[in-house]
């Protein structure tokens, strides 16, 4: 079956979105640069978000990355050395490991969220208010129910 507009290929739609994505991303991370955090990549926002203001082990981390507890273990021990992460002993069982963001790593999920709204704003102010809150809703229509995952790294590595 042909696409019905030539000029629309079908294969476009994921590519265009991938590409928005990835303006906002880079744009988040360069303004995130600007503001202190230079260190800060984008796989390491999906992790802050996976640690959670109540912690986590590195084999929890990894089941919601959906990656290995090893894969999970080497970028906790980066952002450890970058001050954005801590490994702590969990209260309720000595036996276990906790993984809990630093105040800096709060920092930079704050700034974010602040940015993130910056970056919308941005793109109200190009497209129109109304256009962008329809692209949310036909969005929200189409995509799963849980499209808030933070398995994205594990999603893309195969």
């Amino acid at each position: 079956m042909a696409t019905p507009d030539p000029g629309r290929p079908g294969f476009a739609l994921p590519l265009l979105l991938l590409a928005g994505f990835r303006t906002l991303i880079d744009d988040l991370h360069a303004e995130l640069a600007r503001q202190g955090h230079p260190e800060l990549r984008p796989v390491h926002g999906f992790v802050l978000q996976a640690v959670g203001t109540e912690g986590t082990t590195a084999s929890e981390l990894g089941q919601r990355l959906g990656v290995s507890k090893q894969a999970a273990g080497k970028t906790v021990d980066r952002l450890v050395a970058l001050g954005y992460l801590e490994r702590a002993d969990d209260p309720a069982d000595a036996r276990r490991k906790l993984v809990r963001l630093t105040d800096k790593g709060l920092d930079g999920l704050r700034r974010s969220a602040v940015v993130f709204d910056r970056l919308r704003e941005r793109w109200t102010a190009i497209l129109g208010e109304e256009r962008v809150a329809a692209m949310e809703d036909d969005l929200h229509r189409v995509a799963q129910p849980n499209f808030f995952r933070l398995d994205v790294p594990g999603w893309f590595g195969g």
